[in-house]
């Protein structure tokens, strides 16, 4: 029995693996045909030239392989064919991120298959190698408004002597006519307190 279980939360509905297959078939003429699975590619007219075919067929797996964006939300191609590529594997529990492998037998020659698929199945598969991984999605940074500024608050202005003038005005102790009246009221005090100067002779 075969289950599916991606570690990999997704809000979004998985949309199903893409594959493509790019296949030398031969004929009872000995020539032979390259095929592709993706509608509109163009393929080379049949020929007897075995070996020029089966290099054009691994370069176009090639270029496939370069333009596909491994997507992260796609399901595993594997087991959508029920793990057929692994059926040593009783179980194969479908988890990690997507990645892209390309499945040839060299001692074939004859199929380049490139799929999409889990990091569980891709090791599974025989004659599989992993080309390209799906970028991993990063959870939104939540954006932090900054607080508000706050307004100002007015220091008392710094005046010669050690007073302050917060607060002076009309009537008031505070500013320069205040300092001149502290004068003198210290100026009095000291000549009421002091001797007279004609007793000090």
């Amino acid at each position: 029995m075969t289950t599916t279980a991606y570690s990999e939360a997704s809000t979004a509905a998985r949309i199903p693996g893409r594959s493509w297959t790019i296949r030398l078939t031969g004929h009872a003429d000995r020539t032979a045909t390259v095929t592709c699975t993706t509608v509109g590619c163009k393929m080379p007219p049949r020929s007897r030239d075995l070996a020029a075919l089966r290099v054009f067929a691994a370069q176009h797996a090639a270029a496939h392989a370069k333009t596909a964006t491994v997507r992260p939300n796609a399901a595993c191609h594997c087991r959508a064919q029920q793990c057929s590529a692994h059926p040593a594997a009783k179980v194969a529990l479908c988890t990690g991120a997507v990645v892209l492998v390309l499945r040839h037998d060299p001692s074939v020659g004859q199929v380049w298959t490139l799929a999409e698929v889990c990091e569980t199945c891709a090791p599974l598969m025989t004659h599989a190698t992993v080309l390209a991984r799906a970028p991993r999605t990063r959870p939104a940074t939540p954006q932090v408004t900054p607080p508000a500024a706050q307004p100002a608050i007015p220091h008392p202005t710094p005046v010669p002597g050690g007073f302050s003038a917060q607060g002076a005005g009309v009537g008031t102790d505070g500013g320069e006519e205040g300092v001149r009246r502290q004068s003198r009221r210290g100026s009095r005090s000291r000549g009421r307190g002091g001797r007279n100067p004609r007793q000090a002779r």
